[in-house]
């Protein structure tokens, strides 16, 4: 029941220096210089010489699959646990994609509860690319009130495979993300898939500036595909809005790079965020571009981008995680997320000197320990 970890150097996300963390069950009870307890049963973690994070944020990923723009067989399967484990993703946020038929809301609620049996703590979003929203319950607002893994709802603009909604259309489902959170307790966000049309996120602006909807609800993704896009999303962020890199897909430099751009531009690294788009399908191609084969979409990019930005871009360990921990969890209003303080969940992240992961503890288990994955999803194969 109680874990304690000695001697670590915590980054909560921001820098406490060296720090004893103790855990009772799945939450944080202490953090303080020294802890010593005489308890029987205690594990104590000796995390000398490693530094402590959060443990990431994914707020989008296809748990269920996607793909299928090559036939049936292009699907891609569900996420197995050891994935998120292995790059140190303690909480994910599942969605569908262009496939609101074969993939569907009723499986992705399945697999969703099934992630939080296996140890890590997942949520959703309700609908998908097109419109009419598809729901479980009759509606987005009912959804968002009474599906309590629901936090928001998924639409598409600027994509051929879109509906191409207008500003009311969109308007109407950001009433039922906004008042659904109000009564539910929820944050409530619209996320809004980006495609590469020239017509970019300029209808999202409109929303803001011209029908002065709450930036807050709006949660745009994929914002680094192309130059132009990123330009608005800049725009965006600088309106107070909070803007999403994806860290795999389509997109016109690498994602951190992109972080350090608009940070020159005058962003503030608080109004961005990493996702993955993990576990959609990609074509394999030959050498003259022929089709192949399939595979998935990786999810430990987003871990890649935050140790690039460290390791490459030197910017300070507490400011570089904000993209995967503080920022996705107050994108998403988890106020038990993020963060590493007393009282909040022990989602935990460890790495060694040269910030390479090498433990991972979920709802205060340890889910892997120097690098060996210790508990995997129902259905794996035990190493």
């Amino acid at each position: 029941m109680f874990k304690l970890i000695k001697n670590s150097i915590l980054y909560a996300p921001e820098s406490l220096g060296r720090k004893d963390i103790l855990i009772c069950g799945e939450k944080i009870a202490m953090i303080s210089n020294t802890i010593n307890l005489n308890l029987p049963d205690i594990e104590i973690i000796d995390a000398n010489g490693k530094t402590v994070t959060p443990g990431f944020i994914d707020q989008h990923v296809h748990i269920t699959g996607a793909g299928g723009k090559h036939g049936f067989h292009s699907l891609t399967p569900e996420i197995a646990l050891s994935e998120f484990i292995s790059c140190g993703t303690t909480t994910v946020v599942g969605l569908l994609g262009t496939d609101g038929a074969t993939k569907s809301l009723k499986a992705l609620y399945a697999k969703t509860k099934a992630l939080d049996n296996e140890g890590i703590t997942a949520y959703m979003l309700t609908s998908y690319f097109g419109l009419p929203p598809i729901t479980m319950m009759g509606s987005v607002l009912e959804d968002m009130l009474f599906i309590d893994k629901v936090l928001g709802c998924k639409v598409a603009l600027s994509d051929e495979r879109s509906s191409f909604p207008t500003a009311k259309e969109l308007l109407s489902i950001l009433k039922d993300v906004h008042v659904g959170g109000l009564t539910s307790g929820k944050k409530g966000i619209m996320h809004v898939h980006l495609g590469a049309l020239k017509t970019n996120m300029q209808l999202l602006l409109d929303l803001v500036e011209q029908y002065d909807f709450p930036i807050k609800n709006i949660s745009p993704t994929h914002v680094g595909r192309t130059a132009p896009l990123f330009e608005q999303a800049i725009r965006f962020a600088k309106l107070g809005g909070m803007i999403d890199i994806t860290t795999g897909g389509t997109k016109f430099d690498e994602p951190y790079k992109q972080v350090l751009y608009a940070l020159k531009k005058g962003v503030s690294i608080e109004n961005m965020t990493f996702s993955s788009d993990g576990n959609a399908g990609i074509g394999v191609n030959d050498k003259d571009g022929n089709l192949i084969g399939f595979k998935k979409a990786p999810i430990d990019l987003n871990l890649i981008q935050v140790q690039k930005l460290v390791k490459e871009a030197n910017i300070p360990i507490g400011e570089a995680i904000q993209l995967v921990t503080s920022g996705p969890a107050r994108n998403l209003s988890l106020t038990q997320k993020g963060r590493v303080f007393a009282g909040g969940d022990a989602d935990l992240c460890l790495f060694d000197s040269n910030f390479n992961l090498t433990d991972v503890i979920a709802r205060g288990k340890v889910m892997m320990k120097d690098k060996e994955i210790l508990v995997r999803g129902s259905f794996e194969e035990k190493a």
